[in-house]
């Protein structure tokens, strides 16, 4: 194995950006390559400036590297310019750290956060000389393995993917890196065994083996081929994030990224229960980083990587159960310097406060963003977001009030059982923002930004079929025409690359072949609207013999057989169903952290629990454990198994 350094350094003055190829970041790790080490190639498959700050790469390649048996190093898709050079020069994809080519690891391993990057995890391989089928690597190929929220349906990489971790990846990475290191020390001779034994290991599902059946268009079992295979995958949870402070030492980039900050994770997980969010159904339950904890990582993080901006993230910041103490003690800290920067990503409206706002705005503000979701309080309850709009107008006249000149509003169109009424209310609540802020500044603005809905995989909104093409943008264009002349920007996502994210996100392992021929086309990056075109995907379908509206438009039934049923999210389909129900009659259903449980199935199938940083729990909250909670450490929330909807007042 020697470095393609000498190879890839001539070709940089001809690409944009070349900082994005060479590594050396603060944070980096050049680690040795032995025979005894399983080697990983952690691959996000989109520009460095997308994949760099990803977290769950960075978590992995830390823990592989403190590892006496792995290492880890790391890669990203190369922009257009710099592929067109490699081919030319046929020089292989390569590492950012040590430049060494794909094909010198034992495991290519991709982190999937996006379904339209599918593509370019095909380009990856093919540029690194590795097969894209599984079906046609031999001994000598690396092990291609995928993680991340889309793989809680694997089937349309089905095709091109060895193994792929469901859940949470801290602590099954170890068995698969024993794994691959007993196979290396018996000579890589048998492929199979090794993809068996992975298929064995909790959490890792090996699509090879198992077998698919279809009675017509529809899908009829995905069954497993050996007795020792489960039928269903669970998948992988940390049970105590105390356990995994990482990343250690965050990779600071030598180029502007997306999230350029230090980015400190408060917890995982949500119980908010929106059912439009596939993230907060997946990563159940709560787990809360000890408080102390946190501030210790946010202390060192900035020592260490120089960053004036550190970001407390999670699905619902302000949810942290300490967050106010949290947030108080790290501004007083910082208080005068006048240097480092404070926020709170993905906050709720219901959760952020004059107080908040206030600790904030004593270091040096950041943009706020809020994500009312839906334009009015009935959708909002078909949904369960379960925010008013006096919640939502008190949050912003609370920022506004201290010193906040623009705020964000994020919305979904194309929700269950939407109306032209509820669509057209995203222009009232936005109009409504802007004026509240004006009694406090004439400079007030808001950006509105709008994203077309797909129902995603264990959610109850997965039997939905999403808007088409057309109603996407009719809606979108009756906001526009609303909103124009007002000081509300309104931004929005592209409704046929919404169409396009439906079918990759809800399809069987049939869109595999669409996905192969889009790539074969020219189809990479997706994701990014100049290179984005639907008739590279439209043409696929057809060519297949696939419709399109089939798997994206269609509402599925209860009795269905789901491309995603084999893989356990640790939700149960019934919940799930009756969930879907009670949305269409449009009852609510609080928070379970604090209200009696459910019966989700997450804490009871899975051994575990809800795990909260802080003795105090919301006015009105049920009671916990009735353990002596003065210490404020983590501890855990168990609540009585029942269900009563509940239809939030008007």
């Amino acid at each position: 194995m020697t470095t393609l350094w000498p190879a890839i350094e001539p070709l940089l003055d001809r690409v944009e950006k070349p900082a994005r190829y060479i590594g050396m970041e603060r944070g980096s790790q050049q680690p040795e390559h032995r025979p005894g080490r399983a080697a990983w190639l952690l691959v996000y498959p989109d520009t460095y400036e997308i994949g760099l700050p990803n977290q769950g790469l960075q978590i992995l390649y830390e823990i592989l590297n403190e590892r006496d048996d792995s290492l880890a190093e790391r890669a990203y898709a190369p922009w257009l310019d710099m592929e067109s050079a490699m081919r030319d020069a046929r020089v292989p994809f390569f590492s950012v750290d040590t430049h060494r080519a794909a094909r010198d690891f034992d495991v290519v391993a991709f982190n999937l956060s996006a379904e339209l990057v599918y593509t370019n995890v095909l380009n990856c391989l093919d540029l690194g000389g590795v097969p894209i089928r599984a079906v046609d690597r031999g001994s000598d190929d690396p092990v291609v393995i995928a993680g991340g929220h889309c793989t809680f349906n694997p089937e349309p990489l089905a095709d091109f993917l060895d193994a792929v971790v469901i859940g949470e990846g801290e602590e099954v990475v170890a068995q698969i890196t024993e794994a691959i290191g007993a196979w290396k020390r018996a000579g890589r001779s048998d492929r199979e065994a090794l993809l068996h034994e992975l298929a064995t290991i909790s959490g890792v599902y090996v699509p090879s083996m198992y077998d698919v059946e279809y009675d017509g268009m529809a899908l009829r079992s995905v069954t497993p081929r050996y007795a020792d295979v489960p039928a269903r995958v669970d998948k992988r949870t940390v049970a105590d994030l105390a356990d995994w402070p990482y990343p250690k030492h965050q990779l600071v980039p030598l180029v502007e990224v997306v999230h350029d900050r230090l980015n400190v994770e408060i917890f995982r997980g949500c119980t908010r229960g929106c059912r439009f969010c596939q993230a907060g159904m997946i990563t159940r339950p709560v787990r809360e980083r000890p408080e102390e904890q946190v501030r210790s990582m946010v202390v060192d993080g900035l020592k260490r990587s120089g960053y004036d901006e550190v970001a407390l993230t999670s699905l619902s910041s302000a949810d942290f159960s300490g967050i106010d103490g949290l947030v108080a003690g790290l501004v007083n800290e910082q208080a005068g310097t006048g240097r480092v920067a404070l926020s709170l990503p993905s906050l709720r409206v219901d959760a952020f406060t004059v107080g908040l706002a206030s600790e904030i705005q004593k270091v040096r503000r950041t943009g706020l963003t809020f994500a009312p979701e839906a334009g009015s309080w009935r959708l909002r309850q078909v949904i369960n977001k379960l925010i008013t709009e006096e919640d939502l107008y008190a949050a912003v006249d609370g920022a506004y009030s201290q010193g906040w000149r623009r705020v964000k509003l994020y919305f979904l169109t194309g929700l269950p059982t939407e109306m032209d009424a509820d669509t057209m209310g995203i222009a009232e609540l936005a109009k409504t923002v802007v004026e509240i802020g004006r009694k406090h500044t004439k400079a007030a603005s808001a950006t509105i930004s709008v994203g077309g809905y797909v129902p995603k995989p264990h959610t109850p909104f997965q039997w939905f079929g999403q808007n088409s093409i057309a109603e996407l943008q009719r809606k979108i264009f009756m906001l526009r025409d609303s909103l124009r002349g007002s000081k509300a920007k309104l931004k929005w996502h592209d409704p046929e690359a919404t169409f396009v994210e439906g079918i990759c996100s809800r399809g069987d392992r049939r869109i595999g072949r669409v996905i192969e021929r889009v790539w074969r086309s020219g189809g990479t990056f997706q994701e990014w609207s100049e290179h984005f075109r639907l008739d590279r995907w439209t043409s696929a379908m057809e060519a297949e013999g696939l419709d399109a509206d089939w798997y994206v438009t269609r509402h599925r039934t209860e009795d269905e057989v789901l491309p995603w049923d084999h893989i356990a999210a640790g939700l149960h389909k019934d919940f799930l169903w009756q969930d879907w129900k009670e949305s269409l009659a449009e009852h609510g259903l609080p928070d379970c952290r604090w209200t009696p449980c459910y019966d989700c199935g997450v804490c009871t199938d899975y051994a575990l629990e809800h795990v909260v940083a802080s003795p105090l729990a919301p006015a009105g909250g049920s009671q916990g454990t009735g353990q002596d909670l003065s210490t404020g450490g983590a501890v855990p929330v168990q609540l009585l198994p029942t269900r009563t909807p509940v239809k939030a007042a008007t």
